[in-house]
């Protein structure tokens, strides 16, 4: 009778992933220092958070070029480097967002509709990246912005931060709307979302 081996999955891992693992390291860091902000106030939380989101981005880099430098390719190691970056550049940004002010209800709706639109262009990348990548044996062109792209929506955040241009200071202000708050700043979440759905093919660098 076969026993299973303690730690059986860590072993299949390659380094690559271990650089994937550090970027989901990173989101998940920044979600922590954005509720110590919400509990403590102390503006230096955010910015900890905001910086490592593009800490993540290094490692989201680090770990295809490993992947390609070693020639090792698996599909938990494209899952997981999805899922990576999901918490990274897609809930992490969200979080911020939040943390910096925007908790009106429309707010919320526009920020999970940011999150599942970096969800779907994930899942849409993962199913077509074998058929885009048929005739050159890679993939050449991103169909909508990638995930990561979030990040300058986080660099934004932390200039707001820096300027004091959070909570009732944001930037734009707030609209009331059927009784409920929405802060136009959020609009931009909304058209990054989109942008992630959209058919634009990007040439992958």
């Amino acid at each position: 009778m076969n026993r299973p081996k303690p730690f059986s999955m860590i072993r299949e891992f390659h380094l690559a992933d271990w650089f994937t693992l550090a970027n989901a390291y990173c989101g998940v860091g920044a979600l922590f220092s954005v509720m110590s902000y919400l509990q403590s106030r102390e503006v230096f939380h955010l910015y900890f958070a905001c910086a490592l989101v593009p800490v993540a981005l290094v490692f989201d880099v680090l770990d295809g070029r490993i992947a390609r430098w070693r020639q090792v390719a698996s599909a938990m190691g494209r899952e997981l480097d999805s899922l990576a970056d999901v918490i990274s550049f897609g809930v992490a940004p969200a979080a911020i967002a939040y943390g910096c002010g925007m908790q009106g209800l429309y707010d919320r709706v526009i920020l999970v509709f940011f999150v599942a639109c970096g969800v779907s262009r994930l899942a849409r990348y993962n199913v077509t990246a074998e058929k885009m990548s048929e005739e050159t044996g890679k993939v050449t062109y991103f169909e909508g912005t990638p995930i990561p792209t979030s990040m300058v929506l986080v660099l934004m955040l932390a200039i707001a931060a820096w300027q004091g241009a959070i909570g009732e200071q944001l930037w734009f202000g707030v609209v009331h709307v059927g009784g409920f708050k929405l802060h136009p700043l959020v609009l931009l979440f909304a058209l990054s979302g989109s942008l992630m759905v959209s058919r634009i093919r990007i040439p992958k660098l």
